[in-house]
């Protein structure tokens, strides 16, 4: 199984949702592929936000190896889910989908966890570290729930 995260920028959310989601799965699900991208190529090759990999290591988890890519059209033939963190993020993928097929490959991550109430992962780029672990523990109950998911159908 491949999947992939996409926010705006791959620089604060989708790199702790890609690090979340792969220490949870990968020891259930040895050759699972798990990356992530950009809706944007503002930030290509660069590493995550330091807040973003602050907060990972303070829970045990490097991302700071990951670099920002955009997001591409080549991506929905390479990846079985692709997760979007927020509905502009969705609305963007969806836009460059060339069939249902890849339309269905589309999901809000929160969402297709089941998280009740917000749907969208919020942005903590403005923010400061309080927002970052906010976040973090949002997607971590997120990919908590959706590794339960996926390990089930496998």
């Amino acid at each position: 199984m491949k999947i992939l995260m996409v926010c705006l920028g791959n620089i604060c959310r989708s790199p702790l949702a890609e690090g979340i989601l792969r220490s949870k799965l990968v020891k259930l699900i040895p050759n699972i592929l798990i990356d992530s991208a950009g809706t944007i190529g503002m930030h290509a090759g660069q590493a995550p936000d330091h807040r973003s990999i602050s907060v990972a290591l303070n829970h045990g988890i490097d991302i700071s190896k990951q670099h920002a890519r955009k997001f591409s059209i080549e991506d929905f033939e390479h990846f079985d889910v692709i997760f979007a963190m927020d509905n502009s993020n969705k609305k963007d993928i969806l836009s460059l989908a060339r069939s249902k097929s890849d339309q269905q490959k589309v999901h809000l991550f929160l969402e297709y966890a089941g998280i009740e109430g917000t749907k969208e992962v919020p942005d903590p780029y403005y923010g400061g570290q309080k927002e970052f672990e906010e976040v973090y523990l949002l997607i971590d109950k997120a990919s908590e729930l959706t590794a339960l998911k996926i390990t089930l159908s496998v």
